[in-house]
């Protein structure tokens, strides 16, 4: 079990350095009010250590928790919480030791030896878990003060009526469900960078088949129809930004997906064209449901 647990750490990074994805580099805090969390804690405070930190950090950013700290199934009841129905716990791993007794050959003496192994129980980060006493969910102190949000763009997404989400690490469209999940706009760096990232996912929420139905042959994570999608909604962010007046700082993570955009440029000289086209017709989209301007009295 251990090799399988390494082999699997190492897949998830190599696959994200491959992506070009730095997790660690986005616009908003992944901090908790238990301060700077270099390492998972176990629900007693206790730093998790080893191979333990790898798969906790691992699974914290593949599901977008910004809390650090983790517990058992009984952990939580013991508390009076309960673990929402249709969470997935991750694993954790710990040392023991299984006794072996043998006759020695030679001796005639029956002899004790202990073969290590890995153990492994599941664990629960506190956002998959209801009824936690306040401490374990407290957000960290927010970088942005909500008086800094820009109306006009408030305005324009609310328009749209997409279903907008907000918790956690992570930003992402969730086509099965139907809507947007985006950190909270208090932990970004700047507000531009909330609505860019909104921009962003907005544009994704437009391949809907209600709506655009939109289909590049995107199958799997990072494939070439994963690729073309991901560059029609930075395109399509982008032209939100200037419709609606913003300057957002480039996110690194939009730069790291320069090396599959390269690729699949490379392998079709039409590619940025119907990029393009695509994206403006996601961004006609999402201008045609505001409300109609009423026309000034001549």
């Amino acid at each position: 079990m251990k090799s399988e647990i390494y082999q699997k750490i190492t897949d998830d990074i190599v696959a994200s350095l491959v992506a070009g994805v730095r997790p660690w580099s986005k616009p908003w805090s992944d901090e908790h009010a238990a301060g700077r969390i270099t390492r998972p804690l176990r629900a007693n405070g206790i730093p998790y250590s080893g191979i333990n930190v790898l798969i906790l950090w691992s699974a914290a950013v593949e599901k977008g928790y910004s809390a650090p700290i983790w517990m058992t199934f009984k952990q939580a009841s013991a508390l009076k919480a309960s673990v929402r129905k249709g969470e997935y716990g991750s694993p954790v791993v710990y040392a023991d030791k299984m006794i072996r007794k043998e006759i020695d050959e030679t001796s005639g003496e029956e002899q004790e030896y202990a073969i290590p192994f890995l153990k492994a129980y599941t664990v629960f980060n506190v956002e998959q878990i209801e009824g936690l006493p306040p401490h374990f969910c407290a957000p960290a102190a927010p970088r942005l003060d909500p008086v800094q949000r820009i109306a006009r763009a408030d305005a324009f997404f609310a328009a749209t009526k997409a279903i907008i989400r907000h918790g956690g690490s992570n930003a992402c469209y969730n086509l099965g469900r139907d809507l947007i999940q985006m950190p909270p706009f208090e932990c970004f760096h700047d507000a531009e960078s909330y609505y860019a990232t909104l921009a962003h996912e907005g544009t994704h929420w437009t391949r809907h088949p209600s709506r655009l139905d939109r289909d590049l042959g995107r199958k799997r994570f990072g494939d070439a129809g994963y690729a073309a999608e991901e560059l029609v909604a930075e395109l399509g962010a982008a032209f939100l930004c200037a419709d609606l007046d913003l300057t957002p700082a480039t996110r690194d993570d939009h730069a790291s997906y320069i090396a599959s955009w390269i690729k699949v440029l490379e392998n079709d000289n039409r590619a940025i064209f119907a990029a393009a086209a695509h994206a403006q017709r996601a961004v006609d989209f999402l201008h045609g449901l505001q409300a109609p301007a009423h026309d000034e009295a001549a």
